[in-house]
């Protein structure tokens, strides 16, 4: 026996049977042990009953993604076993139902015909039979461990110890049994699993008394009926100072609570609603000096959301809406009315799979050169694009500034695998946070003359910005071409000095905006090989690149911040001295490396692409440079891990 100092561990099931719940407990079980996480949620589209599934790593330092590689596995359905078992590597082990070792893979109801056709192929060359129990019996052979358990007895004895005649009042807890055999199998703490539920479902103590009480059930069952013989095992670790435990759309939700942010508007849409949902729940907060709040509102569609955050916006408040790619196409037209009224709004952008509907609950980064370029004519917009959880947090509140300073829209881009992705960090220095207004006027002596020219041309073409309802102050605001004072003009001169004051916006922006908040250099200043890449890969891109410079390899990464205005010169420079320039990104075409093509006139000598609805993970993309250094790589790469 021997404790591991990084683990991981997956549970699935059908939607709606508390996968969710039980990886929440898990995660936070560990995180009182004094462990690092990061975890990925899986889900199909539909409300109920196809498959889903959580993955956590478990470590004992700082982690920022996931990796191929499973070392336990519960399952809640024969599915999970079949589509997963082979993520498990020898010296791991499935928790599986027990009845499920009989089930024919064919006859799975919720197995779409894609994959039985080819898994068939699989099977056909490993020699396997086509039942789960034919599966788990290779699996053993690669010394992987197989703990059958009667789900339904167990839930039989939990229902007669709690008095209650009906067995499906307390099928939901087999998600507590799962994850109480796994901590058992792991010779975990209990007192702190227990403690997790607790937390989970503070709000509902008999629930959580019940979940206890399964949770202690099924510990003792493990104990009794597989002993020690599961090799892996997680002690708590004594560590200093506080950590939070966050999902990606949380830190955003909280980013703009920090920022200012004071109205938020959406339209249902996933992954986006999860962090509106999340303010929703929490509208009222405590501040260092008294309490604050967020007014939520769910509007009729995504155009009346962009629309009414640009009133928001123009009434003084700090507005932002969220949203995805098909609600993001309805709000172009407000925003480019608020590219034509100079309106500092900021938008949510979380990408999924596209094009249309596409993959509504999974993962992309197809969006980047919509967001740059969606709008009829030209205005300017802000773009900036999250990396990591802590990074959404910060970009969140960050994203005001540069909406007011420069009286323009900002929008946030971020991906449905930073949404649903939990990591555990020490906790943010919020003092970082600082809160710039830009020019605003609330001098009355500005509007003696009786008229307010809002839109004025200046040097750095800011005009002075007065809320609507200040004293004194006329305002015009309209669709149309205006002058300064917003009244409506189709004059040409006036055409030209108004589209070049809010392109100049623009420049000026490009000019003042710290490097260091728009992109980040990581690895050896001088190394030959130059990673170029922006979003949710930059974990994995990270921790691959410590594994190759363990084997010797010099590497650097480059992480585009801020893709527009995008920092052309300073990345011209990074990649002039690389000789191998390798562009990764989760979308088909390489969008990131064609605009810096565009830009600069540097190309990318490979590509490493993903865009099969999955996120990167540190093994595959570990994998697809090491191919590269050693010249044995094709020019384009593509990765295909994934369930």
């Amino acid at each position: 026996m021997h404790a591991k100092k990084e683990f991981n561990w997956m549970i699935g099931g059908p939607q709606g049977s508390g996968v969710d719940t039980a990886a929440n407990i898990f995660g936070r079980a560990c995180g009182y042990g004094g462990y690092h996480l990061y975890g990925k949620r899986e889900y199909h589209s539909n409300i109920k009953g196809l498959h889903s599934y959580f993955h956590f790593r478990i470590s004992e330092k700082e982690i920022a993604a996931n990796v191929n590689d499973v070392n336990l596995l519960a399952a809640f359905d024969a599915e999970t076993v079949v589509r997963h078992i082979r993520e498990v590597i020898p010296g791991g082990g499935v928790i599986l139902e027990k009845e499920d070792l009989n089930t024919r893979i064919q006859d799975i109801p919720t197995l779409p015909p894609e994959f039985i056709a080819e898994f068939k192929k699989y099977l056909e060359s490993k020699g396997i039979g086509n039942t789960v129990r034919d599966l788990v019996g290779e699996a053993k052979k690669e010394n992987i461990r197989v703990y059958p358990v009667a789900f339904l007895d167990l839930l039989k004895d939990l229902a007669d110890e709690l008095g209650i005649e009906k067995l499906s009042k307390v099928t939901r807890m087999k998600n507590v049994l799962a994850l109480a055999i796994s901590f058992s199998l792991l010779d975990y703490d209990a007192s702190l699993v227990e403690k997790a539920i607790n937390a989970v479902f503070i709000e509902s103590p008999r629930i959580a008394e019940m979940n206890v009480l399964a949770c202690k059930k099924a510990y003792k069952y493990a104990k009794q009926t597989f002993g020690d013989s599961f090799s892996h095992k997680l002690k708590k670790l004594d560590v200093q100072g506080e950590r939070i435990f966050l999902l990606g759309h949380q830190a955003v939700a909280l980013g703009k609570v920090l920022g200012g942010c004071r109205i938020q508007t959406y339209y249902p849409i996933t992954p986006a609603a999860d962090e509106s949902e999340y303010l929703e729940a929490n509208e009222i907060f405590e501040l260092k000096n008294g309490n604050g709040a967020i007014v939520v509102t769910q509007t009729e569609d995504e155009i009346a959301a962009v629309n009414m955050a640009s009133g928001a916006a123009l009434a003084g408040a700090r507005a932002s809406t969220s949203t995805s790619g098909p609600g993001f196409s309805l709000m172009v037209e407000g925003l480019s009315w608020a590219g034509n009224n100079e309106v500092p709004i900021v938008i949510t952008y979380y990408q999924r799979g596209a094009p249309s509907t596409g993959l509504p609950t999974r993962h992309g980064q197809d969006d980047l050169r919509f967001a740059i370029h969606a709008g009829h004519g030209e205005f300017p917009r802000i773009v900036l694009a999250s990396g990591d959880v802590k990074e959404c947090f910060f970009d969140a509140a960050k994203a005001f500034n540069y909406a007011e300073r420069y009286q323009m829209p900002v929008i946030h881009l971020i991906d449905k695998a930073m949404a649903n992705s939990t990591q555990s960090y020490s906790v943010f220095d919020v003092g970082q946070v600082k809160i710039d207004r830009g020019k605003i006027v609330s001098s009355s002596r500005i509007f003696e003359s009786g008229e307010y020219e809002r839109f004025k041309f200046t040097d750095s073409g800011v005009s002075p910005r007065a809320f609507l309802g200040t004293e004194g102050a006329v305002m015009w605001y309209t669709g149309d071409e205006h002058n300064e004072l917003g009244h409506i003009s189709e004059e040409p001169l006036n055409r030209n000095m108004m589209m070049e004051k809010r392109m100049n916006k623009l420049e000026i922006a490009h000019k003042e905006i710290p490097i260091d908040e728009r992109l980040n250099f990581f690895g050896l200043k001088e190394a030959e090989n130059v990673i170029v890449s922006w979003g949710s890969p930059k974990g994995a891109i990270i921790e691959a690149m410590e594994m190759l410079e363990d084997e010797g390899y010099e590497l650097a990464f480059l992480q585009v911040r801020m893709p527009h205005p995008l920092p052309k010169e300073r990345i011209a420079e990074i990649l002039g001295k690389g000789k191998r320039r390798i562009s990764i990104e989760m979308n088909y075409s390489g969008q990131l490396a064609s605009i810096i093509s565009e830009k600069t006139g540097i190309f990318m000598d490979f590509h490493i692409l993903k865009y099969n609805g999955r996120p990167m993970t540190t093994t595959e993309v570990y994998e697809a440079l090491r191919k590269i250094l050693r010249g044995d790589s094709p020019k384009r790469q593509v990765l295909n891990y994934g369930s």
